[in-house]
């Protein structure tokens, strides 16, 4: 096990430099003077030198991508053109919000997927199952920020139930798990229709195994079997899903932040984009681009502690 984690590891590393240097190079080829962006079209060409000088750009590209990795490693991820704050601070603040609305949803989506998933393999081919696969073909053909619109058009605006956007902190935090619930539903509905049909299909191929069948020979009646033998051995791939799904929560959540106006890390990237804050879009993406990795790697571990057959391949 040892000597599969130090493998892991070492293409965690490799990823997250080879991570760094695209982000880096997208970065500088968009095109645009974020000097000039930020003085306007009047400022003078000395004021621009100036400005470009203080913030680092002038220097060399190779320079300013190991100024900026060595930084990373260091903690420091700069200092924000447009805010003129730390881009830790600025990150840490943000974090308070995406990190609790990215478990939030991934919850949400376990709880509605796994007794949707397991209630369609029980009843393969009848009623129940043909109903939840084309309730997931749904949920996986509509986008969330759809979603998102209806939920806001009904518990917000009809019913009245939730604001229709903002986040009040977490002074009081029922209030923030409030404002955070139709977002996180949002998000985790099309996730939920994923993550249902491989624990159908992960189900069923299991229902399938010679063991299932000694556990019916034995006297266990087919529910038994189901809950006894069937689930467990079933969510050996529903974990690397989960894996993959709050990976893509935590990064992949910047148009439900903007349609509820969340001041989480994707609305900060959206703006950062939009002033030209570069140093901001690289520190915050390969922040998340850390974050993707790593979850990946501790569920690439959990894989192998439920599978030893994984070990033994790698």
């Amino acid at each position: 096990m040892l000597a599969y984690a130090l493998k892991r590891l070492a293409f965690l590393a490799i990823s997250l430099v080879v991570a760094s240097l695209v982000i880096f190079l997208v970065v500088e080829v968009a095109p645009g003077d974020p000097a000039s962006y930020m003085l306007g079209i009047n400022a003078r060409p000395d004021t621009v030198a100036a400005l470009r000088a203080e913030l680092g750009l002038d220097l060399p590209k190779h320079e300013r991508y190991l100024s900026w990795l060595a930084g990373m490693l260091r903690g420091d991820f700069g200092t924000s053109y447009t805010y003129r704050a730390p881009v830790a601070q600025m990150v840490a603040e943000r974090l308070w919000v995406s990190l609790p609305l990215a478990l939030y949803a991934l919850t949400l989506s376990t709880l509605i997927a796994f007794p949707a998933g397991i209630y369609a393999a029980a009843r393969r081919g009848r009623a129940g199952d043909m109903g939840v696969m084309a309730a997931t073909q749904l949920g996986i053909a509509v986008p969330n920020f759809w979603f998102a619109m209806l939920l806001v058009l009904l518990f917000a605006l009809k019913l009245r139930w939730f604001s229709a956007g903002g986040f009040p902190g977490w002074e009081t935090p029922l209030l923030g798990l409030k404002a955070l619930t139709l977002p996180a539903l949002a998000l985790a509905l099309p996730q939920a229709a994923i993550l249902a049909r491989v624990m159908r299909s992960s189900l069923i191929d299991i229902l399938h195994e010679d063991f299932i069948r000694t556990a019916r020979a034995k006297g266990l009646s087919r529910r038994q079997a189901l809950w006894r033998h069937g689930v467990r051995n079933a969510l050996i791939p529903v974990l690397t899903i989960i894996g993959l799904q709050f990976s893509f929560l935590l990064a992949g959540a910047i148009i439900i932040e903007q349609v509820f106006f969340l001041p989480g890390l994707g609305r900060l990237i959206f703006q950062a984009i939009t002033q030209r804050d570069l140093i901001v879009v690289e520190s915050v993406v390969m922040l998340l681009v850390f974050a993707v990795i790593a979850v990946n790697f501790l569920t690439d571990l959990a894989y192998a502690a439920a599978d030893p057959r994984l070990r033994s391949r790698t």
